[in-house]
């Protein structure tokens, strides 16, 4: 008895122990989850004072719950079972980095600051998260609006795409958001498309491409079976095909290429290639001597495989600009692929050359000569005519007063009357033509005295602007000016010759601009360059002098910059006094015995050079029609201004330049747009808005967007020619 009351005992003991010391364990960290028409607010304050964490609650979050549940949760399980309640009323959860949670509505939750997940924390349940998903196979833009459609989009659910990553931002509950995230990875993936290369034994790659191109394009629609149609590509180097597509498509294509590529019927194989930019005569010098080692690399590995015609014959058709060659398949193929390399449109290059010249040059003089009858005197050359040759004109212009002549004797004594007869003026006129500026002679008995003053002030500006358009490596010269007759030689009558003679040759004056451009790749430009600006100084006592600038250089230069190739800054300082030595140099009495001079001369002399590349024609139209439109305007305002003393005169005007027949659509838009405007400002702004968009189409070509821009420019000089007009229409 006793020992059964000991084993009751013990058993009590210990069950008791586990007890108090296992329930204590377990219950302090599980939670039973049972409520029963509780308001929603006392729910928030149950479980924030469970968890020990601090719930800010929305104002707007009302109403009442029922929910029961028959497990024990844990702190991670409780947590969980509070969202999900939340989000089953319309309420969401957004945790703060100070351990604070908010409760919000569900439509607030998405512009709130939600915690951003990735991989390593994706989140779980219907905790409020925002994942960036980055896309590599599929644009952002097509696959966002799918989403929306699986996305909460009324609650806290968003989609958003960004193009220039390429990237998704899904906000919303964990679950959905890690749902959506496996979704997009699932389906932004390469399909079987890969690249296959056919190497052709026989047939020519660009041959094969556009047989395949017709045959699908004839029996397939691509827009309706993307599938069906795989794309094929031309490798002229290799003379391969390329074909891209999904496996089926290409072994369909790849046996038909292999069908294709076979041997022709007959050996030998004729053609006739037309030209387009090249000409037939300069390309047989080249294709002759480069079919000649074509036939050496070939003929050995032809020996020993089949017998072949080892012979290439290339002549040109001038009146049809034509090619016929004559050799095997592929000996054609390579030659073809030179003439495609030769035969492109050359670049042209326009060449506007400035040349600004600027002068400026001040000459003050001043001197005093005097004479007297006894033989004594000044005199001095570095200003105007002297004192003696004045004074010898004057002597020799004394007009003779009439007198007397008789002869015989007696009464044989005649007399004739001699009337006044005038002086010869020629020495007077001579000094007098050497004078500037003002001359004052004084005469007084036997003293006379010369007194000479100038001041002269000169000021040129010279602005020649000649521009050539060329060919790339094709020489072009320009002038503009006159042909000067030049003595030579001479043979006068002396010593018997009865034929004089002389010899005359003629010189080019004017503005002169020789160049020859090199367009490097890119829009550089090599250019060597002779400019030169001569003209008449004046006559000397043998012949006429001339004054030339010249300059010859070659310079590198990009498209459209302007390039200063050379210049003189020049300033000369002359300074001449004659005097009277000792006498000359006396305060204020000195000026009666000296002759002073100064002068000073600047020059600015600059050379600048603008090449512009022209590709193709729409550039060329471009500058031209700016050209074109800027003389217009000037005809115009003439028109307007009218001639002088004959105001019913017809100017002569260009007639109006056409340019849709060759501007782009962008262009002829606002054309079409400004032609119903009113006033220069409105033409203008839409022209400039036209310019802009052009500028700012990336996906225009470069070339092609700055033929645009300048057929624009074109529109626009023409839009201000139209407002001339009009104004002098009214």
């Amino acid at each position: 008895m006793n020992n059964k009351r000991i084993r009751r005992r013990l058993i009590a003991g210990i069950v008791m122990g586990a007890s108090l010391l296992a329930p204590q364990l377990a219950w302090s960290e599980q939670y039973a989850a049972n409520f029963k028409g509780t308001d929603i607010q006392e729910f928030i304050n149950i479980v924030g004072k469970n968890l020990n964490r601090t719930i800010i609650v929305d104002p707007t979050v009302r109403g009442k719950i029922n929910v029961r549940s028959y497990d024990l949760l844990d702190d991670d399980q409780y947590y969980q079972f509070f969202l999900n309640v939340l989000q089953v009323y319309g309420y969401a959860v957004v945790e703060m980095d100070n351990n604070i949670i908010k409760v919000i509505k569900d439509k607030d939750a998405k512009t709130a600051s939600i915690r951003v997940a990735d991989d390593n924390a994706p989140g779980m349940g219907d905790e409020m998260v925002t994942r960036i998903v980055a896309l590599y196979n599929t644009e952002a833009k097509q696959l966002a609006p799918l989403l929306r459609q699986l996305n909460d989009n009324a609650g806290g659910g968003n989609v958003v795409n960004y193009d220039p990553s390429n990237v998704l931002m899904i906000s919303g509950r964990a679950a959905v958001v890690n749902k959506l995230v496996e979704i997009v990875r699932r389906v932004d993936k390469q399909g079987d498309t890969a690249v296959e290369v056919v190497k052709l034994e026989f047939a020519s790659a660009g041959e094969i491409v556009r047989i395949v191109d017709t045959l699908y394009r004839s029996t397939a629609n691509q827009a309706k079976m993307p599938g069906q149609a795989p794309k094929v590509v031309a490798d002229e180097r290799t003379n391969g095909v390329l074909v891209s597509g999904d496996e089926k498509s290409r072994q369909r294509v790849v046996k038909l290429i292999r069908q294709l590529d076979a041997e022709q019927a007959s050996t030998g194989n004729t053609k006739v290639r037309y030209l387009h930019y090249a000409k037939a005569e300069d390309l047989v010098e080249v294709l002759t001597g480069f079919a000649e080692q074509l036939v050496d690399d070939k003929g050995g590995a032809a020996q020993g495989t089949k017998k072949r015609r080892n012979e290439i014959n290339i002549m040109a058709h001038n009146d049809t600009n034509a090619l016929v060659i004559s050799a095997e398949p592929d000996q054609m193929r390579t030659i073809e692929s030179v003439i495609n390399q030769l035969d492109i449109r050359r670049a042209q290059v326009l060449v506007e050359a400035i040349i600004v010249e600027v002068g400026e040059g001040d000459d003050v003089g001043f001197g005093v000569q005097w004479a007297t009858a006894a033989g004594g005197g000044t005199q001095f050359n570095n200003l105007g005519p002297t004192i003696g040759e004045v004074g010898a004109g004057v002597w020799q212009a004394q007009p003779e007063k009439a007198s007397q002549t008789c002869t015989g004797s007696g009464d044989n004594l005649t007399c004739t009357d001699n009337p006044d007869t005038r002086g010869d003026i020629t020495l007077l006129a001579q000094a007098l033509g050497k004078v500037n500026g003002m001359a004052w002679g004084v005469a007084m008995g036997d003293f006379g005295a010369l007194i000479q003053a100038v001041s002269s002030d000169t000021k040129s500006n010279v602005l020649a602007t000649p521009s050539i358009t060329t060919l790339d490596n094709q020489e072009a010269s320009f002038i503009v000016g006159d042909e000067v007759p030049i003595l030579t030689g001479s043979q006068n009558s002396s010593n018997g010759n009865s034929n004089p003679f002389q010899t005359v040759e003629r010189k080019e004056v004017g503005v002169k601009l020789k160049v020859l451009p090199q367009v490097n790749e890119g829009n550089a430009v090599k250019l060597t360059i002779e400019q030169e600006v001569s003209g008449i100084n004046g006559k000397t006592g043998v012949d006429i002098t001339f004054a030339t600038r010249r300059l010859t250089t070659t310079v590198m230069a990009d498209s459209g910059q302007i390039v200063v190739l050379g210049g003189l800054i020049k300033e000369e300082v002359q300074e001449s006094v004659q005097k009277v030595p000792f006498l000359g140099d006396l305060p204020i009495i000195g000026y009666l015995f000296k002759s002073s001079s100064s002068g000073k001369k600047k020059t600015n002399l600059m050379v600048f050079i603008k090449p512009t590349i022209i590709r193709d024609g729409i550039t060329m139209q471009g500058i031209a029609g700016r050209k074109y439109n800027y003389f217009r305007a000037l005809q115009l305002e003439q028109q307007e201004r009218g001639v002088n003393l004959m105001p019913d005169t017809n100017v002569p005007i260009l007639e109006e330049w056409n340019q849709e027949a060759y501007l782009p659509a962008e262009v002829n838009e606002v054309l079409n747009r400004y032609k119903e405007g009113k006033g220069l400002d409105t033409k203008m702004r839409q022209t400039d808005a036209a310019l802009k968009s052009i500028s700012e189409n990336k996906n225009t070509d470069a070339e092609k967007a700055q033929a645009a821009e300048d057929a624009a420019e074109a529109a626009k000089a023409e839009a201000a020619t139209d407002i001339d007009k009009d104004s002098a229409d009214e």
